[in-house]
C-alpha cells in the first residue's frame, strides 16, 4: 500500500470515547502541490472492460470513456436530437456468471424505483444478446473523492450542505426499503452545480423488518464493525456507519479508520477509536459520536441528526 500522509498532531483533542490509536497516523488528503496529484488509495476496482463498443446505441452517440470497472465501462454520450449529455454504463453480460447477472438485474430494478434529486437517475435500459446499456444521468463535476484530492478538506459550511443532500438521499432509499451498502467518497458524484448525486447501486438490496441481511459487501474503510464480525444486520444501520465515515472524510480530508492491510483496518474499526482534528467543531464531533457507534442497536438513526450541526445544514 502506498505511503500515507498523517493527520496533523498539533492542537488536536481526543474525546473520552474516541481517542487516537497509539503509534498510528491516519492518511490525510491534502490540496495538490503545483502540478502533482496526491497518491492516496481509492476504494474501487479498475479492471478493463471487455464490452463491445458502438458509435451509437439507441438515440445516443457514444463518446469518450469516463470510467472502468469489472467487465464494464462508462462512456459519455450525447442524445442525437436533444444534445443532452448522459453517462452510459456498458456491461458485457457474457463475462458475468449467474450470480453476477442476478446482482446486475437487481441493481437495474432498484435504480428504476428511485427518483430523488441527489441520486443518479436511470433514464433508459437497452439490452442486446451480449451487452446491457444503462443510460444514466451524467454528473459533470466528477467524484467527491477527486474533489477532496484537488481541493483538500471542506470547510464545515460546505460539508454541511453536501452532507445534508447525502442524508436526504439515503433517508429516501431507506423509506423505500432499500439499503445502498457501498456509500463512499468515490460513489458520491457532483453535478455541474456542485449538487450531490449518489451513484453505483451495485451492492444495494431491499430489506424488510425482521429479515436480516448477511452479505459482507462495500469498501472496508467505510464498512460497519458488524460486517467485519460476520454478523447479520437489518440494513439501514450499515449505511448510517458509512455516513459517519463520509462526514469525517468531508470535514477532515482523511479516513477515520485505516490500516496497512485488512487485518489492521479491521482491528481499528472494531476498536471504534478515531482522532478528532483541532479544527472540527463540537457540533460536528457530537454528530459523529452518534453515527460511529460500535453497537448497531445504539447507533443513531438518520433522524438523530437533529443537533446544532444538523440545524446548521438547514440554515447554511
Amino acid at each position: 500500500m502506498s505511503a500515507r500522509t498523517p493527520l496533523p498532531t498539533v492542537n488536536e483533542r481526543d474525546t473520552e470515547n474516541h481517542t487516537s490509536v497509539d503509534g498510528y497516523t491516519e492518511p490525510h488528503i491534502q490540496p495538490p502541490k503545483s502540478s502533482s496529484r496526491q497518491n492516496i488509495p481509492r476504494c474501487r476496482n479498475s479492471i478493463t472492460s471487455a464490452a463491445d463498443e458502438q458509435p451509437h446505441i439507441g438515440n445516443y452517440r457514444l463518446q469518450k470513456t469516463i470510467g472502468k470497472g469489472n467487465f464494464a465501462k462508462v462512456k459519455l454520450a450525447r442524445h442525437v436530437l436533444t444534445g443532452r449529455e448522459v453517462a452510459v454504463k456498458i456491461i458485457d453480460k457474457t463475462q458475468l456468471n449467474p450470480t453476477s447477472l442476478q446482482k446486475l438485474f437487481r441493481e437495474v430494478r432498484i435504480m428504476k424505483i428511485l427518483n430523488h434529486p441527489n441520486i443518479v437517475k436511470l433514464f433508459e435500459v437497452i439490452e442486446t444478446e451480449k451487452t446491457l446499456y444503462l443510460v444514466m444521468e451524467y454528473a459533470s463535476g466528477g467524484e467527491v473523492f477527486d474533489y477532496l484530492v484537488a481541493h483538500g478538506r471542506m470547510k464545515e459550511k460546505e460539508a454541511r450542505a453536501k452532507f445534508r443532500q447525502i442524508v436526504s438521499a439515503v433517508q429516501y432509499c431507506h423509506q423505500k426499503c432499500i439499503v445502498h451498502r457501498d456509500l463512499k467518497a468515490e460513489n458520491l458524484l457532483l453535478d455541474g452545480d456542485m449538487n450531490i448525486k449518489i451513484a453505483d447501486f451495485g451492492f444495494s438490496n431491499e430489506f424488510t423488518v425482521g429479515n436480516k441481511l448477511d452479505t459482507f459487501c462495500g469498501s472496508p474503510p467505510y464498512a460497519a464493525p458488524e460486517l467485519f464480525q460476520g454478523k447479520k444486520y437489518d440494513g439501514p444501520e450499515v449505511d448510517v456507519w458509512s455516513l459517519g465515515v463520509i462526514l469525517y472524510t468531508l470535514v477532515s480530508g482523511s479516513l477515520p479508520f485505516d490500516g496497512q492491510n485488512l487485518k489492521e483496518l479491521r482491528e481499528r474499526v472494531l476498536r471504534g477509536k478515531y482522532r478528532i482534528p483541532f479544527y472540527m467543531s463540537t457540533d460536528c464531533e457530537n454528530l459523529l459520536k452518534k453515527l460511529l457507534v460500535l453497537n448497531p442497536i445504539k447507533r443513531g438513526s438518520l433522524e438523530c441528526s437533529n443537533g446544532a450541526f444538523w440545524h446548521g445544514l438547514h440554515a447554511g
